[in-house]
């Protein structure tokens, strides 16, 4: 997946897999997934997708700080 935000481009395909961390089972309606990813140059953003019913009911892609993102390979 790909999306621009802030005139900055996030793609999944071309960045680095840091963590992933599944919720749920396949076919879950709430049942979600999120990955962290790493650009070439440094920034991070998370990737979720998941049922209807989870927070990720359409594919999506967010900035995260590197606080942030700390945070959440902790939790």
């Amino acid at each position: 997946m790909k999306k621009v935000i802030c005139k900055v481009e996030y793609d999944t395909e071309a960045a680095e897999l840091i963590q992933k961390k599944t919720f749920g089972y396949y076919g879950d309606p709430a049942g979600y997934e999120e990955c962290l990813f790493k650009t070439q140059d440094g920034k991070l953003f998370l990737y979720g997708a998941g049922g209807s019913e989870s927070p990720y009911a359409e594919e999506t892609i967010k900035r995260i700080s590197a606080a942030k993102a700390e945070e959440w390979q902790k939790a």
